[in-house]
């Protein structure tokens, strides 16, 4: 089995305070949390990536509900969605299903053995989250 380096894959988690960001290794076979951002410190972390040529792919989590429709938050990332193609109309841009992304990455954090001080600092949450939902997307991949 060959192993190709390729571009990294991007996961973005929105929230309306703080955006969880997470990178793909080279491989494609591992998440990695970048950290959490604001919408200003978004744009200034993808640019960053781009100007190395390091991105791919940007994935957005899209909150369905659990029977699979849309909802309030869904108008919220669509427009997010947008403004993103404006502002990076180089980068491909991919919707997934979050639907148990935050939830999920509660459970990693719990199972890591972190105390729940460390579990609840503000942005740990958005970037295992962002986490969760690249590790399943390169799970699908393989």
């Amino acid at each position: 089995m060959s192993l190709t380096l390729k571009k990294r894959v991007v996961a973005i988690d929105f929230g309306t305070k703080r955006i969880g960001v997470a990178q793909s290794d080279p491989l494609w076979l591992f998440a990695q949390p970048v950290g959490t951002f604001d919408r200003a410190g978004l744009s200034v972390a993808l640019e960053g990536m781009i100007k190395k040529d390091d991105i791919e792919l940007l994935i957005v989590g899209y909150p369905l509900s659990a029977d699979g429709q849309k909802n309030a938050m869904t108008g919220v990332i669509d427009r997010f969605i947008e403004t993103l193609s404006e502002e990076f109309g180089q980068l491909r841009i991919e919707t997934v299903d979050e639907h148990h992304s935050s939830r999920d990455a509660r459970s990693i954090l719990v199972a890591s053995g972190k105390s729940r001080k460390v579990r609840q600092q503000k942005g740990r949450i958005d970037s295992a989250a962002a986490c969760v939902l690249l590790s399943e997307y390169l799970e699908k991949e393989r």
